[in-house]
């Protein structure tokens, strides 16, 4: 059976939009934390204890992903997650931001190989003989698809419990079309589990990279969720593209789910505008034809106008 994971977004997959999710939608196997950058805190920040505390994920497979070049600093977050019971970790080396990459961090960490391999190899001897477990979400590389090659190479010598490709390179953004010849090399020189990760916006894509890949048995769902949250519901019925009445229902108690939860943390009204309207830049895609509605969500100054809007959309 497959199964089907969340990819995490900066800023937008925390712990309340993947409860909301999680229990309006098909749940998924797993889910991820958007990055945690080490830093020399004691402690997590308020903000990063709240979105990977156990009693705000209750239900859910979190894992969390750290995102880092140093293995001392990566070792003393795992150990601080370890505190809270988490036994498997993500890395990040594949986030395209430029201002990620100019630190050598995320898919900017692929132009340094041997920083790479040195960084891969002092966390796994860090472990050691303990029960965490590492997966890494990759890019191609920085610059051209080819360095994918050696990139593979180096994760081989170490017992990942996943790789993650999304087959993009850091320079291409979420532009251009995943390159699926190179994500077919991963799967068939993987040493490790392979999950397929980009553009699965469709139900009928998902059966067209599932066909490519009938080895492979998990798929990472990013984008694709935040604009239609129904549609692993209808891969697994491989249903199709239209939206169904029970469908809208749900994305109403979605929205409605992640709108009470953001005004109960008292961010104040201006700051509950801007997350919903940041969902709303994705989620917007699946209302075509209803553009005027979806500017006055855009333009909504007061949580008035804004519900105003949305009661008219949904």
């Amino acid at each position: 059976m497959n199964k089907y994971y969340l990819a995490p977004l900066e800023g937008i997959t925390t712990y309340i939009f993947r409860n909301a999710y999680h229990r309006c939608f098909y749940p998924m196997d797993k889910y991820f934390t958007p990055f945690l950058v080490p830093h020399s805190k004691k402690g997590f920040s308020a903000k990063e204890k709240r979105d990977i505390l156990p009693e705000h994920n209750e239900g859910l497979y979190l894992v969390p992903q750290i995102m880092s070049n140093h293995g001392d600093e990566c070792l003393k977050t795992i150990g601080k997650l370890q505190v809270y019971g988490y036994k498997e970790i993500n890395l990040n080396m594949g986030c395209p931001s430029k201002t990620v990459v100019s630190k050598g961090r995320g898919a900017g960490f692929l132009a340094f190989l041997e920083e790479l391999n040195y960084f891969l190899d002092e966390v796994f001897e860090g472990i050691g003989n303990t029960d965490v477990k590492i997966s890494i979400k990759t890019r191609l590389g920085r610059d051209e698809p080819e360095e994918f090659f050696r990139i593979l190479e180096i994760y081989n010598q170490y017992p990942l419990k996943e790789l993650i490709i999304h087959p993009r390179v850091q320079k291409d953004f979420y532009k251009n079309t995943p390159n699926v010849e190179m994500f077919g090399y991963g799967v068939s020189n993987s040493a490790n589990p392979v999950c397929y990760n980009g553009d699965i916006f469709s139900v009928e894509k998902y059966i067209e990279v599932s066909r490519c890949f009938p080895d492979v048995k998990t798929f990472m769902l990013g984008r694709g969720i935040l604009s239609d949250p129904g549609l692993l519901s209808r891969i697994q019925r491989k249903g199709e593209n239209g939206k169904e009445e029970i469908e809208l229902k749900r994305i109403r108690q979605f929205h409605d789910q992640l709108y009470e939860d953001y005004r109960a943390l008292s961010m104040g009204d201006k700051n509950v505008l801007f997350k919903m309207k940041e969902i709303w830049s994705y989620l917007g895609q699946s209302f075509p034809g209803h553009e005027k509605v979806l500017k006055k969500i855009r333009k909504a100054e007061r949580l008035e106008q804004y519900t105003a809007a949305v009661g008219e959309l949904l």
